[in-house]
Parts: C-alpha cells; sequence; structure tokens
C-alpha cells in the first residue's frame, strides 16, 4: 500500500496568531492543509490569507461544540447561549442530538449554514471535519454526509490513532483506553464513508498529543509512518494557550508552529520520500469551487 501524508491545521479562523501561523507554516514549514472555522472570529482574516496560499488545501471546521455559531441564536435557541455559543457538554448535547428532533432540526440548519458560508468563500473544499472530533456522532455524522454531498465534501477525517502512539510515554493517561472505546464507532465511520463515496484517511496523528505536538513527536511519527494515507493535525499559532482560547490553557501552540518551521522536520519528510498535500490530492478528487 502506498503511502501518502497531510499535515493539517485545525482551527483556522479562531484568532489572528492562528492565522498567522498557518500563513508562515505553510510558506515556510511543512503544513499543507487547513481546517477553517467559518464563524470564528478571525475566519474573514484567515479566508483572505488562504486566498494568496495556493499551495494551502484548506476545508470546513464544523463547530457544533465550544464555539461560535453562524446562525443567530433566535434560530437555533437550543444550541446556544445569549453570544451565540455552543456549550462544552458534548454527551449531555450528544444525547440531545439523538433524542429530540427540534434539536436536530436546528442542528440540520446551522450544519447547513455552516457549508453555505464556506461556500460563500469561493474556497475549493479540500475536506471536512468537526471540532473535537464530534462528527464521530452518528446523528452528525449523518447530516454532515448528507449536506455535505450538496457541496461537493469529498472527503472527510476519521480519527483513528494507532495504538502506539496514543500509549506512549507521557501521552494523555486517557488515550489508550478511549482510542479501543472509539474501535466500533470507528469501523461504523469507514463503513457510512464508503457507502456514501468520501474519501477518508487510513490513520491520523494528534489525538493523544492535542496542543502538544512539537518537533520531537513529529520526528517519531515520520519515523513510524504507516501505509496509506496518514494526516498529522495540529494547533499552531504565535502565541500559546489561554491567549487563543479558554479551553486551551496548557495548549502549546508555538511549540507545534515551530515544529512545522523546524528544518529537520522537513529533511525526515524528504526522507521518507512520500508524497504530501491534501485530501483532494491524496484520492485524485477533482479540483471543484465549492458549490455555491
Amino acid at each position: 500500500m502506498r503511502k501518502y501524508l497531510i499535515v493539517t491545521a485545525d482551527d483556522f479562523g479562531l484568532h489572528e496568531a492562528v492565522n498567522e501561523a498557518v500563513e508562515q507554516a505553510s510558506r515556510s514549514g511543512v503544513l499543507t492543509a487547513a481546517s477553517l472555522m467559518v464563524g470564528a472570529p478571525e475566519a474573514a482574516d484567515a479566508i483572505r490569507r488562504a486566498r494568496a496560499l495556493p499551495g494551502l488545501r484548506v476545508g470546513l471546521h464544523l463547530v457544533l461544540a465550544d464555539g461560535w455559531s453562524v446562525l443567530p441564536r433566535a434560530r437555533i435557541p437550543d444550541l446556544v447561549d445569549g453570544d451565540g455559543r455552543f456549550g462544552d457538554r458534548m454527551v449531555a448535547d450528544g444525547f440531545r442530538f439523538f433524542a429530540l428532533p427540534r434539536v436536530r432540526r436546528q442542528l440540520e440548519d446551522e450544519i447547513r449554514a455552516q457549508f453555505e458560508a464556506y461556500a460563500r468563500s469561493g474556497l475549493v473544499l479540500d475536506h471536512v471535519n468537526a471540532h473535537k472530533h464530534f462528527h464521530l456522532h452518528p446523528t452528525l455524522l449523518t447530516m454532515m454526509l448528507r449536506i455535505g454531498r450538496e457541496f461537493g465534501a469529498p472527503a472527510m477525517r476519521v480519527p483513528d490513532e494507532p495504538l502506539w502512539f496514543a500509549r506512549r510515554p507521557h501521552a494523555r493517561w486517557s488515550a489508550g483506553a478511549m482510542s479501543a472505546f472509539l474501535a466500533p464507532w470507528l469501523a461504523l465511520m469507514r463503513l457510512r464513508l464508503r457507502m456514501a463515496g468520501v474519501f477518508h484517511n487510513d490513520r491520523v496523528f494528534g489525538l493523544a498529543g492535542s496542543g502538544s505536538m512539537d518537533d520531537t513527536r513529529l520526528l517519531e511519527i515520520l519515523a513510524r509512518l504507516p501505509p496509506g494515507v496518514t494526516e498529522i493535525y495540529l494547533h499552531p499559532a504565535t502565541r500559546s494557550g489561554g491567549a487563543i482560547a479558554a479551553s486551551m490553557g496548557a495548549y502549546r501552540h508555538a511549540d507545534e508552529l515551530a515544529a512545522l518551521l523546524d528544518p529537520r522536520v522537513r529533511r525526515a519528510i524528504a526522507a521518507t520520500g512520500v508524497p504530501c498535500g491534501g485530501f483532494r490530492d491524496a484520492f485524485g478528487a477533482p479540483a471543484a469551487r465549492a458549490a455555491a
């Protein structure tokens, strides 16, 4: 099986420092893709920068937890607070998404609105995923696949991380257990993506090291790069921690940017001989513009 590498920055548009890092890492580092939060405070700045970065593949990072909606609260009162922000009680919200038809209707409206906002950017849609990997939820996945088909979404991230990385020393203690718990959900997700004709990666790295994907970890991954399409995702920024978001107090954003710019990482990728790019490049999907 051939190898292919996608290096993605999540949370594009969240903060100007994130956008600056994405631009730097695309121009001078090893970053090949970014996932855009269309409702985030600096989304317009991110879109402007992306238009000037022809080598950067951009996708939609759907936000349905811990972030801003696109629709006003009057349209989705059961989903967001008075400031238009989703909460972070993902387990409780997951039950509501499944059980309450009124909430599902609002959820579908918001997902469609985020796809529409991305389409208005005029950027090519390289992929779609969800903030905090909420697309593992079967209800959300169903909506994303149905609506994404209308907008030409070619690919989706499958958050399946090799156990050797999740269980390595200094990883979060729960990472290995979480990987085992998610195994049946990941298998179902893969099946549904195949049935829908949506491309996906074979493996991902970044779950167990979220916020701490430094040069050491990137070099470790590259030394053991598995067959198939591998996505490494990071959260780079020119500043770190709570300066980017309150929920990211422990994140080492600047270290992740430094890793993407590290010449040793670039040489390690070159040494593998593995081609790099976005999801459309990996799977040969037509580079059509986002649906209007």
